[in-house]
């Protein structure tokens, strides 16, 4: 049975995690697909390039195809987030997969009956494939509400897309009301919030589109659906990757079908599985843990043998720096 809902699959130049992404949409035989590529920053990335768009010429289904192809690199913020209001302008929702954002195949049935199911609440902005729970169930239902929009495989509406702000512009004046107190569950996730979207309104970093996304969410009470089990793996935690490069333990998750969908008996945000996810995602429970004695002791020692290390092994390169902080003073 092909997936009625239209695909969005966003490539780059990593042709052999496009290839794996690609037989995952291949099963789901989607009628519509919108593939949304980068272009190469050098000649040995065009090459690359090249391989991962020759991908979606191997469509052996009854499938539309729309290409959104650009030979400059616009970079990951700009090129994702102008492909999704390409992607949003040709259709009124989409599937949403990223060349190393590997699905269950229950995650595109997940996708189009929740889809279909809130089509016109506006309270839910996102449906996302990913579980950071840990094995921990939340609510009664197959699925939970979250106030975390997690991108690794999702899907979402026209009518949420079209309010995205991509440039921020509306951050100081919701930060300046203060609303992320009445948002967020801790003075400290607060403050870890209002630092990223103020340096990220500042500075443009980290060079990400998701951020906005969050925000916009926020800024709009938008909730994300969030599974009970975990529905898409991220394959590309390598070297060659523009956000996740090394190790880590949601590299590679395991995957598990999500079976009868049973819908909660409530439309209300988990507060709990949210502080887990602040604690456990983004390093809430790091960050208090390293604010104790105990963990400013711990960062010192730390500190003390990486300078240690560092006049071992270049010791001119240690006594410039020494040299520049007696300066600076």
């Amino acid at each position: 049975m092909s997936c009625e809902t239209p695909i969005a699959f966003f490539i780059f130049r990593r042709p052999d995690l496009t290839t794996q992404v690609f037989e995952a949409i291949r099963q789901a035989k989607p009628k519509k697909l919108l593939v949304v590529a980068d272009g190469p920053r050098n000649e040995s990335e065009a090459i690359l390039c090249q391989q991962a768009r020759a991908v979606i010429e191997t469509v052996d289904w009854d499938c539309e195809i729309l290409r959104n192809y650009v030979d400059e690199n616009l970079g990951c913020r700009k090129r994702v987030s102008s492909g999704l209001d390409w992607v949003f302008a040709q259709v009124e929702e989409a599937i949403v997969l990223e060349d190393d954002c590997l699905p269950h195949p229950s995650f595109f049935r997940y996708c189009q009956e929740l889809l279909d199911y809130y089509r016109e609440d506006e309270r839910i902005w996102c449906i996302s494939g990913d579980n950071f729970q840990d094995g921990q169930w939340r609510g009664d239902g197959s699925y939970y509400f979250s106030n975390y929009s997690h991108i690794w495989g999702w899907a979402s509406w026209r009518r949420a897309w079209q309010r995205y702000d991509h440039d921020l512009s509306k951050w100081q004046q919701f930060r300046d009301s203060h609303y992320l107190k009445s948002i967020l569950d801790s003075p400290l996730e607060i403050e870890y919030w209002h630092n990223t979207f103020e340096t990220l309104y500042k500075l443009g970093q980290p060079n990400t589109w998701d951020y906005p996304l969050l925000c916009t969410c926020w800024q709009n009470s938008g909730l994300t659906i969030l599974p009970n089990v975990n529905l898409v793996s991220n394959i590309g935690f390598r070297g060659d990757g523009t956000h996740v490069t090394g190790e880590s333990k949601f590299a590679n998750m395991a995957l598990k079908d999500i079976g009868e969908i049973r819908h909660p008996s409530f439309l209300v945000r988990d507060h709990t599985a949210d502080e887990y996810t602040f604690d456990h995602v983004f390093g809430g429970k790091a960050m208090r843990e390293a604010n104790t004695f105990s963990g400013k002791l711990r960062f010192h020692i730390s500190n003390t043998k990486r300078r240690i290390k560092r006049l071992l092994t270049d010791p001119m390169a240690a006594f410039a720096s020494v040299n520049q902080k007696l300066i600076s003073k």
